[in-house]
């Protein structure tokens, strides 16, 4: 079979000269088969060994493109140094072309003339590994291989470039001798120093190699420190006290108000990162500011870096010391090194300008000042009332509280402050009304205006969320016609007045109001009883029904929707006989209580007898509340369950209710409150949470609230 490979090379004799320049030759490949087929080169030259990394000629191309039948490739072939070391003479090169396509082969044969070299050749110098990774303090070992391609014995000497020398441990040089063509292997062991000495970068060096009056050659690489080591933070001092401590105790500081934290960052790394610190207050604390000086620093391997903190703090004039705390946290940029003790947390113990000697002594002076003019003081004349007290009553929420007297005077207060005394319950008063005060009642819609009867039967309107003082309303029907009792409609629309004549009038609130009327000489009604009127109550879910009581314990129902009165049957009385308080609970308008002066408390039952013409019923009724003394005052709370009263024994009592509306079992006796050596005039009472408050006054001249845990009775 024919062979489908022709080949064609240019030159049959091919001269060269080691160190000098490379000689070529040319060989055309042409593809002779009937099909595409690459072709490649390989030149073999007699005599000579494979050694490993010399590579004595090169080709180009190293392969060719697939051509078609017919087409052809040229090859270029350079000589680059002799193939046998040292050799001066003739050889033969055979150059084997090949094809894996079509699976042939063919072979040339080109003679090559070494001739003798003039001088030495350069040695070939090669790292088997140039780039190296490496940490601080590791020890690495550098191979290098020289081969000598001259035809003469060379002395080599190879230096090591590029690195300070202190990190060579066996010296900076070798001395090698190599025969012609011989090859030499050589290490320079590389002792890297500690973190902080070294930095993370990359180190180029170079090895030369150095003939005795010869050529030069070299080879480079890279070694590659990495990253290693640890910055240190540390806080000088961690606790301070502003300001420092005096030599003296009597020497005062007033403009102190900064202090000064060193923030030391230690670099044990062979990094050079730009550090900063976040501070963070310690949460609730009172507000303070801070600078840091400089804002970052930037810190060479091995090198220390400070920072200043200071921390301006307004210091306080009164009052112990505030102890401030900060959470500061190193941070760096970008650089990825370990911060150690990175969070630091400093205090600060900040003094008050006065210090506490200092205060201790204005604070008694100032201590002696405020209880002479404060409500602690029983003798201050401008605090609570100076007379007896006539009425108290509760707002809705229970926060609040009001109380009218003899002594002109209607006083605001606050319900936390009665219960602490440490807390002033006084709220203010609407001022001298110039006449006694009977009675106090809020409007029961949002309890923002405020009713009081007078000793000259004059009823005044308050605005309590308004210029309190000054009345934004006035009734007068008669002149010196005593106001003992009032009664607001549940949607305080009406006030009804009872009067020491016998009067119960209504007065039209919420026309007042809209036409902005100052004074109403004009009640809606009127209704005239033959006995004094001291208490009035409005009873049933239908709110058309004022129940009303007085002297010669007299009970009256008037229904003033339809103008209708009647009499309850009460047991009769003489004219120093008093039915004093009437009430009826909220959320069950059909109970009410009743107090008169032959110290009987009795409870009813409204249900039937609001609506028909029969007995109301009387579901319990005592006389040992009090001593058989007169009942002055009693209250319902909302819900029914618990009923407060007061009277000429001093006593407060409550008396917790069964469901049914009459006196529990377990509390027949009732529960004393509080014992005065005066009688109590006026109650309320109010159930909050757990606990049932009930509030009294009376000719001590005290306002008081006593609070007393919530009975199980069942009664909800």
């Amino acid at each position: 079979m024919a062979n489908s490979i022709s080949t064609e090379i240019s030159e049959q004799v091919i001269k060269f000269k080691p160190g000098g320049a490379p000689a070529s030759f040319n060989i055309t490949v042409t593809n002779d088969s009937d099909r595409f087929a690459a072709f490649q080169l390989e030149i073999i030259a007699a005599g000579a060994e494979v050694i490993p990394g010399l590579r004595w000629y090169s080709l180009s191309p190293e392969v060719s493109a697939k051509k078609p039948p017919g087409d052809s490739t040229r090859f270029t072939t350079m000589i680059t140094d002799s193939p046998v070391p040292g050799f001066a003479g003739i050889m033969n090169l055979t150059v084997r072309i090949f094809s894996l396509e079509l699976g042939e082969e063919t072979r040339e044969v080109v003679r090559l003339v070494v001739e003798q070299s003039k001088g030495l050749t350069p040695v070939k110098l090669t790292l088997p590994v140039a780039q190296f990774q490496v940490y601080p303090s590791d020890l690495l070992e550098i191979p290098v291989s020289v081969y000598n391609p001259s035809q003469l014995t060379v002395n080599v000497v190879l230096s090591f470039l590029g690195v300070d020398m202190k990190w060579l441990v066996d010296g900076s040089e070798r001395r090698l001798q190599i025969p012609p063509g011989g090859k030499a292997e050589t290490t320079f062991l590389c002792q890297l120093p500690i973190p902080s000495q070294v930095a993370s970068q990359a180190y180029p060096f170079t090895i030369e190699a150095n003939l005795i009056d010869g050529p030069l050659s070299s080879a480079t690489g890279t070694i590659t420190v990495l990253p290693k080591g640890f910055v240190e933070f540390s806080c000088i001092p961690e606790k301070q006290q502003m300001p420092p401590s005096a030599s003296a105790w009597w020497v005062l500081k007033w403009k102190c108000d900064s202090a000064t934290y060193i923030l030391k960052f230690d670099n044990a790394s062979n990094l050079k990162p730009d550090v900063t610190v976040q501070v963070q207050p310690e949460a609730g604390q009172s507000k303070s500011t801070w600078e840091l000086i400089p804002e970052k620093a930037e810190i060479s391997p091995g090198e220390t870096a400070e920072l200043q903190l200071v921390i301006n703090k307004r210091r306080h004039w009164w009052g112990g010391s505030k102890k401030l705390q900060f959470e500061v946290n190193a941070t760096e940029s970008a650089t990825g090194i370990d911060i150690r003790n990175d969070t630091q947390f400093l205090k600060l113990n900040v003094l008050p300008v006065l210090p506490i000697w200092m205060q201790l002594l204005i604070g008694a002076g100032l201590l002696t000042l405020a209880w002479a003019c404060s409500w602690l003081n029983p003798d201050n004349p401008f605090f609570g009332h100076n007379a007896p007290v006539t009425s108290v009553q509760f707002n809705g929420m229970g926060d609040k509280v009001v109380s009218g007297g003899n002594d002109k005077k209607i006083i605001k207060w606050n319900s936390a402050g009665i219960l602490n005394p440490l807390i002033n319950q006084f709220e203010g008063d609407l001022g001298d009304l110039g006449r006694a005060v009977r009675v106090v009642r809020y409007r029961p819609v949002d309890n923002n205006l405020l009713a009081a009867g007078l000793e000259n039967g004059e009823i005044r309107l308050f605005n309590l969320a308004g210029d309190g003082n000054k009345p934004i309303d006035s009734f007068l029907f008669r002149k010196d016609d005593r106001v003992f009792a009032l009664e607001f409609t549940k949607d305080s629309r009406f006030l009804f007045s009872g009067h020491g004549s016998g009067l119960v009038l209504q007065w039209d609130i919420q026309s007042d109001l809209e036409n902005n009327v100052s004074v109403n000489n004009s009640p809606f009604k009127e209704k005239k009883f033959d006995f004094a009127v001291y208490a009035l109550a409005l009873a049933g879910k239908a709110n058309k029904n004022l129940m009303i009581g007085g002297r010669f314990n007299q009970l009256w129902m008037w229904n003033f929707a339809t103008d209708k009165v009647r009499s309850l049957p009460y047991p009769e009385g003489s004219k120093d006989d008093y039915i004093q308080s009437l009430t009826v609970a909220a959320y069950k308008p059909n109970l009410m209580a009743t107090a008169d002066t032959q110290g009987y408390i009795t409870l009813w039952n409204l249900d039937k007898c609001l609506s028909k013409d029969v007995k109301c019923t009387i579901v319990d009724r005592w006389a040992n509340g009090h001593g058989n003394k007169p009942v002055r005052s009693v209250a319902l709370n909302r819900n029914g369950c618990y009923l407060a009263s007061g009277g000429d024994d001093g006593r407060v009592m409550l008396w917790p209710l069964s469901i049914d509306g009459k006196r529990h079992l377990q509390f027949a006796n009732g529960q004393e409150l509080a014992k005065s050596e005066k009688r109590i005039n006026s109650v309320d009472v109010k159930r909050q949470g757990k606990n049932v408050f009930v509030l009294s006054g009376g000719d001590n001249t005290e306002v008081r609230i006593n609070v007393t845990p919530q009975s199980d009775t069942g009664c909800k």
